[in-house]
C-alpha cells in the first residue's frame, strides 16, 4: 500500500527527553519494512533526523540506539546513584522471596508504593540533569558572560553535541537528497523569521539540527553562515506545514511523531499547570496546522473544479495556467501517533533523561507504531474525491472504549 504513494514521510516534532517515543515508532515502522524516502524534524526531532537519515536503513535503528544510550548517561555521576531506583530494585528482587511476600503483601503487592518511588526516581534523574547535564549532549556553564555574542549566552552549553552526532550519523548519506529528502526547522535571532533547511536546497551540516534543537534559554542560539538560530519551536512545533507546501502535486504518506498532547486533565497544584502549559503551548500548534492544511487541500480541489466550468481560457491564458498549477493538488494521508505520557510523569518529563524512562518511551513508541499497522486500511490511499485524510491509534481506542462501555451498558440492562 505505501507503494501507491509518491513520498513516504517522516515528520518528528520536538519535545527534549521525550524524543526517544520516536525512535520506537521509527523501529515499528524498520520492521514493518516500510521505507521513508522523506523526513523532516523540529528540536529533539532534528536529532532523531539527523541519526536516520545519516544512516543507512539497515544500521538506522542501532544507531538510534546507541545515540540514546550516550545521551541517556550523567556527565559526572554514574545513574546507578538514585536511592528510589534503588528501592525499587531492592522490593522486586526481595519480593522474589515467598516467606517474605506471602508474609507483607502490603509491601511487596503494593502497587501504590510503586507508583510513589518510580514518581520519585523521576524527580530526582530531572533534578540530576538540570544540575549536570547529559554525556554527549549539554553541561551547565559554571561561569555565564553578562555580554557577549548569542551563542554562549545559555545556561547549559552544547559544544559536545555535534561530536555525538558524528559519531552516529554520516553528512554524505544526509545530503544525498536523491535518496531521502531531509529538512529542519529553526528560527532566525536577528529576524524572527522561521527558516527551514533542506538538502534539495543547500549541503547540509550538523549546525544544522543543532540549531533546530537551540530552545534557549538552556541552549544556546547556533550560528550558521553568519546568522544565530534558536529551536524551531518557538515558531512551530510540527513540520507539517512545510513538507504540504513543498510537495503539495506529490500523493504523500505522512507518518506524524507528536510528543505532546494536548488533551489532558485539569491542573490541581502549580507543578500541574506547568505541565498543561507545556502540553498546549507545543501541541496546539500542531492541530491548528493540521487544520489549515486541511481546508487549504480542500480549497484548492475546488478551485480545480471551477476552473473546468470556464468556457473560453484564452483570454485569460496566464492567469488560468497559474491556477492550474496551484489547483495539482495529490493526496495527503496523515497517520497521526501521538505520545501518552507515564503516569509517573509531570511537567520535567522533557527533561528528564533517565535510561529507565528512554526505554520506556521507547516501547511506548513501538507499542503505538505496531498497533497502528494492524490498521491496514489506514495505509491505501484516500478515496476518489478525498485529499486530506488523518488516522490516529489513540482515537481508535477512544471509540472502541465508548461502543464498549454502550455494550456493556444495555447488557447489564437486560
Amino acid at each position: 500500500m505505501c507503494k501507491q504513494y509518491d513520498r513516504v514521510t517522516l515528520l518528528l516534532q520536538g519535545g527534549g527527553a521525550l524524543g526517544s517515543y520516536q525512535a520506537g515508532v521509527y523501529e515499528g515502522l524498520h520492521q514493518a519494512g516500510i521505507e521513508i524516502n522523506s523526513i523532516a524534524g523540529i528540536s529533539i526531532g532534528a536529532l532523531n533526523t539527523c541519526i536516520i537519515a545519516g544512516n543507512k536503513p539497515k544500521n538506522r535503528v542501532a544507531a538510534l540506539r546507541g545515540f540514546w544510550d550516550t545521551i541517556t548517561r550523567r556527565n559526572y555521576t554514574s545513574g546507578s546513584i538514585n536511592p528510589f531506583d534503588a528501592m525499587l530494585d531492592g522490593l522486586s528482587a526481595w519480593g522474589k522471596n515467598d516467606a517474605l511476600a506471602h508474609t507483607m503483601p502490603y509491601v511487596f503487592e503494593n502497587q501504590f508504593l510503586r507508583q510513589q518511588l518510580r514518581l520519585m526516581e523521576s524527580y530526582f534523574e530531572a533534578f540530576q540533569t538540570m544540575m549536570e547535564g547529559q554525556k554527549g549532549f549539554f553541561k551547565p556553564r559554571y561561569f555565564m558572560p553578562f555580554n557577549t555574542t548569542p551563542n554562549h549566552l545559555s545556561y547549559y552549553t552544547i559544544d559536545k553535541l555535534k561530536d555525538t552526532l558524528a559519531e552516529f550519523a554520516d553528512l554524505r548519506l544526509i545530503n544525498d537528497a536523491s535518496r531521502m529528502r531531509v529538512s529542519v526547522g529553526a528560527v532566525n535571532v536577528r529576524t524572527g523569521n522561521y527558516a527551514v533547511f533542506t538538502n534539495e536546497h543547500e549541503e547540509l551540516r550538523f549546525e544544522h539540527f543543532m540549531a533546530s534543537g537551540a530552545l534557549p534559554p538552556g541552549f544556546p542560539a547556533v550560528e550558521i553562515d553568519g546568522e544565530y538560530y534558536w529551536d524551531g519551536g518557538l515558531v512551530s512545533n510540527t513540520p507539517l506545514n512545510e513538507i504540504i507546501l513543498a510537495d503539495e502535486s506529490l500523493n504523500q504518506l505522512i507518518f506524524q511523531v507528536d510528543l505532546w498532547n494536548a488533551n489532558g486533565m485539569l491542573p490541581e497544584n502549580l507543578l500541574e499547570i506547568d505541565e498543561r502549559v507545556k502540553d498546549i503551548q507545543y501541541s496546539s500548534r500542531t492541530r491548528m496546522i493540521t487544520t489549515l492544511m486541511r481546508q487549504r487541500q480542500h480549497y484548492m480541489s475546488m478551485v480545480k473544479q471551477l476552473l473546468a466550468m470556464i468556457p473560453e481560457k484564452n483570454s485569460c491564458a496566464s492567469c488560468v495556467a497559474e491556477a492550474e498549477a496551484m489547483a495539482e493538488v495529490g493526496q495527503k494521508n496523515v497517520i497521526h501517533l501521538i505520545y501518552r505520557k507515564q503516569s509517573y510523569e509531570r511537567g520535567h518529563k522533557d527533561y528528564e533523561f533517565s535510561a529507565n524512562t528512554m526505554q520506556d518511551h521507547w516501547q511506548s513508541g513501538l507499542y503505538d507504531m505496531n498497533n497502528t499497522l494492524r490498521h491496514e486500511d489506514w495505509f491505501a490511499r484516500p478515496p476518489a474525491g478525498e485529499i486530506f485524510t488523518t488516522h490516529n491509534i489513540h482515537e481508535e481506542r477512544k471509540k472502541f472504549s465508548q461502543n464498549w462501555d454502550w455494550r456493556q451498558s444495555s447488557a447489564d440492562a437486560d
